[in-house]
């Protein structure tokens, strides 16, 4: 089944005497770029965040984690002042200040709401502890995020299944309009190389006639393309039914369906038709535009 590259999971839990929250959220992206928020106190374990989200099948999207732990009980963690940091946020402030010529002061209780200002040193050897307690909100915010990319991955699967089944009714038409067309189309060149051939005084010879009406009322059919469409169509769903990202494999085959809908466009010199694949390439781009949400 589809997923979607936008998502949003969050879980809160308080674990080991910390509360953790975690939060992932997710956007359309070629790639998988994951960018991690966490705590300065638990810096050694942002490293392990990136992969345990693709161990859990998230491949693809631009996806933003936010961890925050807030310390229920006491520990013997030592709380440390970023005192550069501090001192480019205050100058900052100040700078803003005179800049568009803001009233109040700045106290230290301003400058403490912004997190970076303070770090914790924790005592060695906690690292696999927290990253124990960290896992179980981690896993409960995943959970949540892909059942999110599932649910809308369900959407966009419906909205696109509804959109093929579209252009194969449309494509059944244009079909049952070009038989006809192909005829009419042989007979009206056959008619117009006998008048050429009669206005030159030009000695007519049946087969040859009868041979290049067929060679290019053949090239005007439309049936192979008609038979790669359908081919298509099957393996949308079968793509449809795989478990796996399938986002990039599907943009290919809406290249390969758009193309084969432009050679029938290209071949074809009914109106009716015209109007047809016009109706057609609409949906098309429809489609793209809406596989570039899928995982």
């Amino acid at each position: 089944m589809f997923k979607s590259m936008t998502a949003f999971g969050r879980s809160r839990q308080s674990v080991g005497g910390k509360d953790i929250t975690v939060e992932i959220k997710s956007v359309n992206n070629r790639y998988f770029d994951c960018q991690v928020r966490i705590p300065h106190a638990w810096a050694a374990l942002e490293q392990r965040v990136k992969p345990y989200l693709q161990s859990k099948g998230i491949t693809r999207g631009k996806v933003d984690v936010a961890i925050f732990v807030e310390f229920e009980e006491a520990t013997d963690s030592e709380i440390l002042i970023n005192t550069e940091y501090a001192a480019k946020y205050i100058a900052a402030l100040r700078s803003l200040k005179e800049q568009f010529s803001l009233d109040g002061e700045i106290n230290v209780m301003e400058v403490a709401r912004d997190r970076e200002v303070f770090s914790i040193k924790k005592p060695d050897g906690d690292v696999e502890a927290d990253w124990c307690d960290l896992e179980v909100v981690l896993n409960a915010a995943i959970e949540s995020f892909l059942q999110g990319r599932a649910n809308e991955g369900k959407r966009i699967a419906d909205d696109l299944t509804a959109k093929v089944e579209h252009i194969k009714s449309v494509v059944e038409v244009i079909e049952e309009s070009s038989e006809g067309d192909i005829g009419g189309y042989r007979k009206r060149l056959e008619e117009k190389l006998r008048a050429a051939l009669a206005d030159n005084s030009i000695t007519i010879d049946e087969n040859r006639i009868l041979t290049e009406c067929a060679i290019y009322a053949d090239k005007a059919a439309i049936d192979e393309e008609i038979v790669r469409l359908r081919s298509h169509f099957c393996a949308f769903y079968e793509y449809l039914e795989k478990e796996e990202a399938v986002g990039r494999s599907l943009d290919f085959l809406i290249q390969e369906m758009n193309r084969e809908i432009n050679t029938i466009g290209s071949k074809c010199q009914n109106s009716k038709i015209a109007h047809l694949v016009v109706e057609c390439k609409t949906e098309m781009e429809k489609i793209r535009e809406q596989i570039q949400n899928i995982e």
